[in-house]
């Protein structure tokens, strides 16, 4: 985290926010959630301000494995079987409409 970023995040308004979250706040929406991204950004400045050297990057906090099954084939429905819930068929294939101009 640079020091430009600290600087600039201390001044962050909630309505520049907003605005690049193309969102709409009434001026009521704006007073309650200036002091909450403030307060966010208070978290962010103390977790800049932390010794990280010699820590690995991560994506997970915990080890990851692989939980998928082994691909293996299994039956399933014959081609005329799964045609008879066709609701229209055509050359052996479901007909569908169209939804994209």
């Amino acid at each position: 985290m640079t020091d430009t970023f600290r600087d600039d995040a201390s001044r962050l308004d909630v309505r520049y926010v907003a605005h690049l979250a193309r969102l709409h706040l009434s001026d009521e929406e704006a007073a309650v959630f200036q002091p909450q991204l403030e307060q966010v950004l208070g978290y962010v400045r103390e977790l800049g301000a932390l010794d990280v050297e010699g820590v690995e990057p991560t994506a997970h906090a915990f080890p990851v494995q692989n939980v998928f099954r082994d691909d293996e084939v299994r039956p399933g429905l014959d081609h005329e079987a799964a045609m008879k819930n066709a609701p229209q068929e055509r050359q052996g294939q479901f007909i569908v409409p169209k939804i994209i101009e």
